[in-house]
């Protein structure tokens, strides 16, 4: 199951109360007061961490709740501190506060982590009062409470390169026939409901990873269909291949479709519309496809590659433009 966005609650541990404690030592007929101090409690972490791509994990939990901290003990003795809780999550997770609205952390790589609850202090025990007036203080301090909020952890795959394009234009046959991934496949829209990721390998050693995202219509930027669904993993690609295909199933026109697609990336915003981009035509097997191709070409005014999943036709030539154009974003000169 695929989950990219999940809403808990998170508390950390509370504070342990301080000890109320006299000595009693045999021939010390005065003991003073050894009350120990509380332990702080557990804080309560995101952490993120490679080898899922899924909030899967943590979907079925609603409430994450560190340990409280043990109380002080006689002998001046602390109290234990509480373990800290760790939310494992997938990099590409972004924390938000769900009552205020900010963002607590963008987690982009492994280990990154960021304390959602911080736990409560230990509270004093009476050998802290302590003073020169006051040599047998009965007084204590309880243990602060933990922090307390609820969150919304919200998944944006972290993919070198996004398979965007209409539903049912070839984008999961093509991630299939590029990577090791295994994404559904029907002759029905929205086949894709969740990205699939897969990595495209040259000489056994991996080039990028690959992520088919949900097909889009026209109207996704509010919402429509898997409309932001869509759009929120677009963000995190570096580079996007633009599929489209020649005889659409349902009669519209291959320049239409490229055109309502851009359209839907510059009304998302934060940028999407700029990021480079790979226009490929698929099932390149059919009757007619190139004369579509040509003239998605002319129009266009920008280098269209004909691809066939089936037959295998231009995907050595997709693979080595992906790499270059990775190549000239991550080493810019």
């Amino acid at each position: 199951m695929f989950v990219d966005r999940v809403a808990v609650y998170v508390k950390g541990g509370d504070g342990g109360p301080g000890c109320l404690s006299f000595r009693r030592e045999k021939y010390v007929p005065k003991g003073g007061p050894d009350g120990g101090d509380g332990g702080d409690g557990g804080d309560v972490i995101v952490r993120a961490i490679d080898g899922t791509d899924s909030l899967a994990n943590i979907v079925n939990r609603k409430h994450w709740s560190a340990d409280s901290g043990g109380g002080g003990m006689a002998g001046n003795c602390h109290g234990k501190k509480a373990h800290d809780l760790i939310i494992s999550v997938p990099p590409g997770t972004l924390i938000l506060d769900r009552d205020r609205g900010n963002t607590l952390k963008d987690l982009t790589h492994h280990n990154e982590q960021v304390v959602v609850a911080f736990g409560g202090r230990g509270g004093r025990g009476n050998l802290a009062f302590t003073t020169s007036v006051n040599r047998a203080p009965r007084e204590t301090q309880p243990g602060t409470p933990g922090e307390e909020r609820h969150i919304l952890l919200e998944l944006k795959i972290i993919a070198d390169v996004g398979l965007i394009g209409k539903p049912n234009a070839g984008k999961s046959t093509l991630l299939s026939r590029l990577s090791r991934a295994h994404p559904e496949i029907a002759p029905y829209p929205f086949t894709t409901k969740f990205p699939n990721l897969g990595q495209v390998m040259i000489g056994g050693e991996r080039a990028f990873i690959l992520a088919d995202l949900p097909g889009l219509i026209e109207g996704a930027s509010q919402g429509v269909g898997l409309g932001h669904e869509f759009l929120r993993h677009v963000e995190r690609t570096l580079l996007l291949i633009h599929v489209l295909e020649p005889m659409p199933m349902d009669q519209t026109n291959p320049l239409q479709n490229y055109y309502s697609i851009r359209k839907e990336l510059e009304l998302h915003g934060k940028n999407t519309i700029l990021k480079p981009e790979i226009i490929v035509m698929s099932k390149c097997e059919l009757t007619d496809s190139e004369e579509v191709r040509s003239h998605l070409q002319k129009e266009l005014g920008k280098n269209v590659i004909g691809i066939s999943a089936v037959t295998g036709q231009g995907l050595s030539t997709l693979i080595q433009a992906v790499t270059r154009e990775l190549q000239k974003i991550k080493n810019p000169e």
